[in-house]
């Protein structure tokens, strides 16, 4: 378990289903996310769940939760590169009530440090749609850089959406402590 100033990160565990379901057809709180693009099924989720229970080398998921153990969504480290030591993060706060209140902000840097010191990455990068402005002002608050943009390159809710591709160095990082 990692603890920041607000939140801590643990492994997921089955039990989390029923919060997860709470917020996962939640189209308030899924239009932004990458991988949510039609309703998820409770069999859906638990099949999901039960594949993020089990840490692999190149994927590690987290329940994202408060210090006083409540409940807040996900987030993780995907497509780890152990080679060249980068991977992609993605995080999910899937109550409505805690967003904008810097839980977001505090996660993404829980997750830099994580990145950096515990699994000895050099670069962390993730994809944000374009008009997510509260994820991309937390992003660029945490150190991250756009670098690169695919254009109209995800549709939802009806429209296309370019992507952003933002990145940060464990150099750059380490400036900023």
């Amino acid at each position: 378990m990692f603890s920041g100033k607000l939140v801590r990160i643990r492994g997921m565990e089955k039990s989390d289903l029923d919060h997860i379901m709470q917020w996962v057809n939640n189209p308030e709180i899924t239009r932004f996310l990458l991988a949510f693009t039609v309703p998820m099924s409770r069999a859906m989720e638990e099949k999901w769940l039960d594949g993020a229970t089990q840490h692999t080398a190149s994927d590690k998921f987290f329940a994202l939760e408060t210090l006083a153990g409540e409940y807040l969504g996900g987030c993780g480290f995907h497509h780890i590169d152990a080679i060249n030591r980068h991977t992609e993060i993605g995080i999910a706060i899937g109550k409505e009530s805690h967003l904008g209140q810097g839980y977001g902000e505090d996660a993404v840097k829980l997750l830099l440090r994580v990145g950096f010191h515990a699994l000895n990455l050099n670069k962390i990068y993730l994809r944000v749609f374009a008009g997510n402005s509260r994820a991309i002002r937390c992003y660029v608050k945490c150190g991250f850089k756009e670098v690169g943009r695919h254009r109209q390159h995800r549709f939802t809710a009806g429209e296309w959406h370019d992507e952003i591709i933002m990145e940060v160095l464990r150099s750059e990082w380490e400036t900023r402590l």
